[in-house]
């Protein structure tokens, strides 16, 4: 009695010097094509079966030597088959039609899982003092939250969500289609039980079948000490719950600070415009200017210019990922110039300028003083 040897080459139309990707893209090529679940052909499962068993061998490096030098017979009778009599590393066709097209043989069940719930935003506004110091705010908001009459599966107390009939509990459907590059399998969710694979038939009262109710929600947010304007938070799980069990989306609270008054942010670098006289100024002072702990006293050395910078490190805005660390707070001069001198500070003014040899005036600093004005009105 003989027993016919196959071609494991020709099964997979490749040379026998062809590669290792070569098989494994001729494989995948026919796989989709003879696979029992697309093909109409009588002989499909055959087929599939015989290609397969080809690439088990031809795939296999030892197998491959041992087959290329013995042929089949070499291989102890075994031909193509594993241990399972199937795919290396897959149970079945079903498993091997999941690694392929991303679902599953119609040999098995793959329930669509529920969609998930959608994300909610909330809008916060807090004071500038609670966004250096951090603060914890109690909010409410609406949302559609798991129905406690079904415990969310959407169905009457006694009864259960049945195998959607319309995908067979897949949760979708494929159809198939030829075209000038080969079999096209177009996948969609099921239209009766939207990608779920079940369907309720007896729905729950309290939520007509979906699983969730209105409701309104109560939550404690704590907010970071440093946290900036136009900043969210995420909450994960705090937003609306999917139909029938699909899990709750996030709330995503959006935080608006209030500006402070005369400190400017950016990052976490605060700025502060400092008006000086132009005697303190030219003199020094110590003055006091706003900070996130409270005034902080500063030391205007005599002298300073108009756009001088003071900085204070350590004493600006707190870093979100670096905790006790904080940016500086930029101190600006500003020099003010009088525009109304009462006639003391005018004479003043002068003599400083006739000793410092300056011209002022329309005259100069000569004859403006009041000397000179008392001479002008009496002729």
């Amino acid at each position: 009695m003989t027993t016919r040897q196959r071609d494991f080459y020709a099964i997979l139309g490749v040379e026998r010097t062809a590669t290792d990707a070569e098989i494994k893209r001729a494989f995948r090529k026919l796989a989709q094509q003879w696979h029992p679940d697309v093909s109409a052909e009588s002989d499909a499962d055959a087929r599939f079966k015989e290609i397969n068993e080809a690439y088990q061998v031809l795939s296999d490096p030892e197998r491959r030597r041992t087959y290329d030098t013995f042929g089949e017979a070499g291989l102890g009778g075994a031909g193509g088959a594993g241990p399972t009599g199937g795919f290396p590393g897959f149970g079945d066709f079903g498993d091997l039609f999941d690694a392929f097209f991303g679902g599953q043989s119609g040999g098995g069940v793959r329930r669509g899982r529920p969609a998930a719930g959608s994300d909610l935003r909330y809008d916060l506004r807090i004071t500038f003092a609670e966004a250096m110091k951090g603060t914890e705010k109690d909010i409410e908001f609406p949302v559609l939250d798991r129905c406690e009459t079904c415990g969310g599966g959407g169905a009457q107390k006694g009864s259960a969500p049945v195998t959607c009939p319309g995908c067979n509990g897949r949760g979708e459907v494929r159809t198939v289609r030829d075209t000038m590059l080969g079999q096209m399998i177009n996948v969609a969710p099921c239209p009766r039980c939207r990608g779920e694979g079940r369907i309720v038939e007896d729905p729950c009262e309290a939520c007509r079948g979906e699983g969730r109710t209105q409701r309104t929600k109560r939550l404690r947010v704590s907010v970071p000490a440093g946290i900036d304007d136009g900043h969210q938070i995420r909450l994960s799980g705090e937003g609306e719950v999917g139909r029938r069990g699909g899990p709750a989306g996030s709330l995503y609270v959006a935080v608006n600070v209030t500006p402070h008054p005369s400190l400017k942010r950016e990052g976490t670098e605060l700025y502060y415009e400092l008006d000086l006289s132009i005697a303190q100024a030219a003199l020094g002072t110590r003055v006091s200017v706003p900070a996130v702990d409270g005034d902080e006293e500063v030391d205007v050395k005599p002298g300073t210019q108009p756009g001088a910078e003071i900085r204070l490190r350590g004493k600006g805005a707190p870093h979100l990922r670096r905790p006790g660390a904080r940016g500086d707070l930029h101190v600006l001069v500003d020099v003010r110039v009088p525009t109304k001198l009462s006639a003391r500070q005018r004479d003043l003014l002068e003599e400083f300028a006739a000793e410092s040899g300056e011209v002022v005036g329309k005259g100069g600093a000569k004859g403006g003083g009041i000397v000179d004005r008392l001479k002008d009105a009496l002729g």
